[in-house]
């Protein structure tokens, strides 16, 4: 590269000269489908396993929505909720069923705050079974990945 100025009176002016630069072209070879050719149907979901991970999802959302409502029965024991409001009387009688089998393993206080510890039991146990299941639908249909 070579330089040089030129003298002007009011201005410098520096030009630069540079040495000419080979170009490279590129060639793209593109190749179009007929008008008249059918368009390829193609499923973005196609995978051997949507059922298996549709099945562990209905059976997760099944089991938490049982969890969540031991959780608020569980809460509204704790912070001692009116027994006689519609909306508790409907809770207690959804969960009772749930609750029933832990009933009576430990001897409930007669104390001002009650702790539910057969709610927070049926929700460990309700955990424990949905990771059963979860576990035997994929292991029935051999996906062993984690969806």
């Amino acid at each position: 590269m070579t330089t040089r100025q030129d003298h002007d009176t009011e201005q410098k002016t520096e030009v630069i000269e540079r040495p000419p630069v080979d170009r490279v072209e590129r060639v793209e070879r593109v190749t179009e489908t007929p008008a008249n050719a059918a368009p390829h149907q193609v499923n973005a979901n196609a995978s051997p396993y949507a059922p298996v991970w549709t099945a562990t999802r209905v059976v997760a959302l099944f089991f938490t929505v049982l969890e969540v409502l031991l959780l608020v029965r569980l809460v509204m024991k704790l912070l001692g909720a009116n027994p006689e409001q519609p909306l508790v009387v409907a809770l207690y009688g959804l969960t009772e069923p749930l609750t029933r089998p832990f009933q009576g393993i430990w001897p409930q206080t007669n104390t001002p705050v009650v702790f539910d510890l057969p709610a927070l039991l049926a929700i460990v146990f309700l955990f424990l079974i949905a990771a059963l299941v979860v576990a035997l639908v994929r292991a029935i249909s051999g996906n062993r990945t984690a969806v």
